[in-house]
């Protein structure tokens, strides 16, 4: 029904406006590193739940809730999530070693992609032509 170029201008769109309120009403950066982070280990306020895990569960709870009508709309099937003939291990040490390269670059891809290049940061703009370089390296070495 769409074409995959109107959904990639839609889909980024909506995430450039989502970073962009977050930083407008909430000051906060929207980077997921950081955001899964707070959700996990710092809290704010004396509440029980920071507002990370609100919008974590909101990532994957409108995820959830609009697959299945988007899938008819837009003509298009869900992508599944398969590990390819990978053993478990080795995406365990792969997710650490990703975990461990946010940490090391300050930030991850939507931190520094998404939300620090817009703002005109030297350093999300040095961290995300690395992580374009290294990607493509991987990508061209592993295929």
């Amino acid at each position: 029904m769409f074409s995959s170029l109107a959904i990639a201008l839609c889909g980024g769109l909506l995430i450039g406006l989502a970073a962009s309120l977050l930083l407008v009403v909430n000051g906060r950066i929207a980077g997921i590193s950081g955001i899964i982070y707070g959700a996990l280990w710092r809290r704010e306020s004396k509440s029980i739940l920071g507002w990370q895990v609100y919008f974590l569960a909101g990532l994957v709870l409108s995820g959830l809730l609009l697959a299945a009508p988007l899938k008819e709309w837009l003509a298009i099937e869900p992508v599944v999530l398969s590990a390819g003939g990978i053993a478990l291990p080795t995406l365990l040490l792969a997710g650490l070693l990703v975990g461990i390269g946010s940490s090391l670059g300050n930030g991850c891809t939507s931190g520094h992609c998404i939300c620090g290049i817009g703002r005109l940061s030297p350093r999300s703009i040095a961290a995300s032509l690395v992580f374009m370089l290294v990607g493509i390296a991987a990508a061209v070495l592993l295929n």
